[in-house]
């Protein structure tokens, strides 16, 4: 059972719920509110002296080859000299190495080669994944770690983490701040015990469907409480984490005990456990109540981890169930010659899968693996198109489930292995057949995260699982099994963490930096394009015209093999929008080139006859060219659903792009990735009274940033003018002034130059 209150609640004595309607009147809420796990935490990395106002300086951040190459080389163009705090770069997107050449290999010389220079911490491919490393190197009681991937999430150790992208990041290596107001607090109550058979990922996407479409958690801290906690252990509650991402919350934290202690003990960090309990009283913005024990195993089918089934339901209600699938998945696909055909997988009765997965921060821990290869041990995956790939999420995991023979098991069974890698998981990585479905213990299953390329024709699809039903579905040779109906027991061997494999190959160069140390930049690696500043007046052209409930990142700009083109701004923008939106980049180059003749003194008829719209509208006859900039916009729904990745936003930047407009944005990290790039973010006020290739005049935007923002007046051009209104919710000083100087490497010029 999962239960949302519908208002705030009390927790006495870390284990008693009440509904604030209910509570003792004399009970003090803003005192109340100081006693969670999360106050503590933010108002320790706080240097505002406002509670409500966090400028927050975190412990330690983090990057993986997609994100770390753009950060280093925007903090260079701003000023950098030396990591200033703990720096974890990783090889664990591109570790394979396998498309463009050189270029992915030339981006790890140069993070390691940057480490050298500045100070860094370097992780070489194929040693572990971005947060498994984290978790066994740097999380810990009351401290917070910044990362450029989404899913930096260690709240299981106490850790408050955050992802975020590039340009937060930069902010840290500067000096400066993560800013934000001070979030509601959701409290996660867990009661009860998991059942035989069910996994991290099976609790996750029960919570994942019970909070995600109606936005209970949304930019908020989910923080994990009540007895249920010690039900399960610390590398058991690593996997239900870091799927809190999926839910759109802003960060999460859960209560420590004794099993968190001994878990960072064995990793060699005792020191580094903190005792996190919620006060006596402490009062939660909400509450998720959720009885372990009553959780079965689940299926996420596609297109979203919200997407949440029992399996045992899909099996009494297939029919229903994949027609609704199906249905959605035409909305969300828009090409008619392509089905998702989930039909095509039912065979006597039961629903197949032609390919199964368990990898990365999610799905590769030990005892998700552990408890796998004892379910396949003496089976097998059979001989026909089910196959099952694993990928331990770090080589220290690896070493002991080889020394503790699941490794052995595994590959018996049929099951291959592979090294620490999360391609499967952004579509880097084991994409299936045309037409096939596979089940993964991953993070994700968004339309084309798999790696297909509907554009060309190209469309298969993912399922979430835990690694447990995966297993027994392998041991059925694809057919889709609940492992929480085998009826078995298993009590897994105790985890043995040996630091070899990192002590032999990890680069540890914090505090060691050397200026004269060579930067080695391959030939694919390229610096930022310039950004103009923000003038007194914006024209944009409308790019892309989104209608969609939610837009990913995936489909702002995809993953998977276009992350080759991660370290060349201009090379990777050409697939801006490609999945979604394909005609998206003509149109902005074609804005670009207008903009470019419009300064040279040639501006093209089409431009010049928009502007003299504009000067016929009251009040603006005698605005200048001078003093107008032309740019792109998108429009879409609620963009940024996903990944943390800055390029969803400085990939239109580089193109010209000056804002978007939306109904509301999916997610923090998505509106800060587009201020980073000077970009504005607009809400629309209303409905949006305008098309694809509208001209949009916004009229003394700089001032309207010195205001509340609230009602921003803008123009449609066309045959008749007509008035929008738009808003920009809230925004920092220093925010508004990144806007006013086009990007934050801007801004950090101004500053340094001050």
């Amino acid at each position: 059972m999962v239960k949302l209150y519908n208002s705030g609640v009390y927790l006495l004595n870390g284990n008693t719920l009440v509904p604030e309607k209910d509570a003792d009147p004399s009970l003090s809420k803003e005192e109340a509110k100081k006693g969670t796990i999360s106050y503590g935490i933010l108002q320790n990395h706080n240097t505002s002296g406002n509670p409500q106002n966090l400028k927050i300086k975190f412990d330690a951040i983090t990057s993986h080859d997609l994100t770390y190459v753009g950060i280093i080389q925007t903090a260079r163009a701003s000023g950098l000299d030396r990591f200033p705090l703990p720096y974890v770069l990783t090889c664990c997107h591109n570790s394979l190495c396998a498309v463009g050449g050189t270029i992915n290999e030339d981006d790890h010389v140069f993070g390691l080669t940057a480490c050298r220079k500045y100070g860094g911490i370097f992780l070489p491919p194929h040693i572990g994944v971005i947060h498994q490393y984290m978790r066994e190197a740097l999380a810990g009681g009351g401290k917070m770690i910044l990362g450029s991937d989404s899913h930096t999430r260690y709240g299981a150790l106490g850790t408050m983490a955050v992802g975020e992208g590039g340009g937060e990041l930069v902010k840290q290596i500067l000096e400066q701040t993560w800013d934000a107001a001070y979030p509601e607090v959701i409290a996660v109550y867990l009661d009860g015990k998991p059942n035989p058979g069910i996994g991290p990922q099976d609790i996750a996407i029960a919570i994942v469907s019970a909070v995600f479409k109606n936005g209970y958690v949304k930019n908020k801290v989910m923080e994990f409480v009540g007895p249920g906690v010690s039900s399960m252990s610390t590398d058991y509650r690593n996997g239900v984490d870091v799927m809190t991402t999926e839910t759109t919350c802003l960060s999460s934290v859960w209560r420590t005990d004794e099993d968190t202690k001994a878990w960072l003990a064995e990793h060699g960090r005792k020191d580094d456990f903190k005792q996190l309990d919620p006060a006596d009283v402490a009062y939660y913005d909400g509450c998720v109540y959720i009885d372990l024990s009553t959780i079965h195993s689940m299926i996420a089918l596609p297109f979203h981890p919200s997407n949440g089934y029992e399996i045992r339901e899909l099996n009494e209600n297939m029919d229903d169930i994949l027609h609704l699938v199906e249905e959605d998945a035409k909305k969300l696909i828009k090409r008619p010659e392509l089905h998702l055909n989930l039909w095509e997988k039912v065979h006597d009765g039961a629903l197949y899968a032609d390919q199964g997965t368990i990898a990365g921060c999610a799905g590769g821990t030990y005892t998700n693996i552990m408890e796998a290869a004892y379910l396949l041990d003496g089976k097998s995956t059979g001989t026909g198109e089910f196959a099952l790939g694993v990928y331990p999420s770090s080589q220290a995991v690896m070493l002991d489930l080889i020394r503790k023979g699941a490794i052995e098991k595994l590959t018996m069974a049929g099951a291959t292995i592979r090294t620490a890698f999360c391609g499967p998981c952004f579509g880097a990585g084991d994409t299936p057949a045309h037409g096939g479905l596979s089940i993964r213990h991953t993070t994700r299953n968004f339309p084309n995260r798999e790696g297909s390329k509907p554009g060309n024709g190209q469309l298969s699809s993912v399922a979430l699982m835990d690694a447990r039903s995966i297993a027994a579905t392998a041991a059925n040779k694809g057919r889709i099994t609940a492992a929480d109906e085998l009826g078995y027991t298993y009590e897994c061997p105790e985890y043995h963490y040996d630091p070899t494999a990192y002590e032999h190959r990890v680069y540890q160069g914090f505090g060691k930096g050397d200026l004269n140390e060579p930067l080695v930049c391959g030939p694919n690696i390229k610096d930022w394009p310039k950004m103009p500043p923000l003038n007194e007046h914006m024209l944009l052209r409308v790019c892309a015209y989104i209608t969609d409930p939610v837009t990913t990142t995936d489909e702002l700009i995809p993953s998977g093999e276009t992350g080759s083109f991660r370290s060349n701004p201009m090379g990777l923008a050409e697939f801006t929008l490609s999945r979604r939106v394909p005609e998206y980049v003509g149109k902005a180059k074609a804005v670009m080139a207008n903009e470019k003749a419009r300064k040279a003194g040639s501006c093209p008829e089409e431009v010049e006859k928009v502007l003299d719209q504009v000067r016929q509208i009251a009040g603006f006859e005698s605005v200048s060219d001078d003093s107008v900039d032309l740019s792109s916009t998108i429009y879409a729904v609620k963009p940024g659903d996903g990944s943390a990745r800055e390029q969803a936003a400085s990939c239109q930047r580089v193109l010209l792009g000056g804002a978007n407009i939306v109904k509301e944005y999916a997610t923090k990290r998505y509106r800060s990735n587009l201020i980073n790039w000077g970009m504005v973010p607009f809400v629309m006020v209303g409905e949006p009274d305008f098309k694809d290739d509208d001209y949009i005049f916004v009229p003394n935007i700089r001032k309207a940033l010195e205001g509340d923002m609230t009602r921003i007046p803008a123009y449609v051009m066309g045959d008749a003018v007509r008035q929008l209104t738009l808003a920009i919710a809230p925004l920092t000083d220093e925010e508004k002034e990144i806007i006013r100087c086009g990007s934050l490497i801007n801004f950090n010029r101004k500053l340094k130059n001050a």
